[in-house]
């Protein structure tokens, strides 16, 4: 846990009072952590799609825009896990106060920011921050309305097709093969 510094009430130099600001401060500290953890995860995920596990083929009983709404929402899915990390990171090393990133508040493991940003006058900073904030918010509606596609065509293949496609995604959903 973060202690204030010797006669001061800050915590790693920022301001907070002892019922509000320290669980504030821990719990960006986990959201940023969470962030980061999503870009290194997605990136790897990424990057085995793209080389050495494609995903299978899809099943010939999707109509052609079904196929198409599929690929849409998949992409989207990858950019908005990369996109909102990537952005959640500029708005912190453009901010106007230096909030250190801690890899979830371990004070040995900062999280650096991004210099050319984070070098810029703190008036520069302010307007970059604050549009890489609405961008970062933007996309959190944009999670949302991919995810209501996404659970929506899957309960629609699963209740209403029936044609295995949610098997795909949930192990148990998939239909088993029968022993020799």
């Amino acid at each position: 846990m973060f202690k204030s510094l010797p006669g001061s009430p800050l915590v790693l130099g920022l301001p907070y009072d002892e019922a509000k600001g320290l669980a504030s401060f821990t719990l960006l500290q986990l959201h940023k952590s969470i962030g980061f953890s999503v870009l290194g995860l997605s990136l790897i995920r990424l990057a085995l799609r793209l080389t050495i596990y494609p995903p299978p083929p899809e099943p010939e009983t999707l109509t052609p825009v079904e196929k198409i709404a599929s690929a849409v929402v998949h992409w989207g899915f990858y950019a908005i896990m990369i996109g909102l990390p990537l952005t959640g990171w500029v708005m912190v090393s453009a901010s106007r106060i230096n909030i250190p990133t801690l890899f979830f508040n371990n004070e040995n493991l900062p999280i650096p920011h991004i210099g050319f940003l984070h070098g810029l006058p703190r008036a520069q900073r302010g307007p970059i921050a604050d549009s890489f904030t609405d961008i970062h918010l933007r996309m959190v509606n944009v999670t949302f309305a991919l995810l209501f596609l996404h659970i929506g065509a899957a309960l629609k293949h699963q209740f209403v097709d029936r044609d295995g496609v949610a098997g795909r995604m949930i192990p148990f959903l998939r239909p088993r093969s029968r022993p020799l």
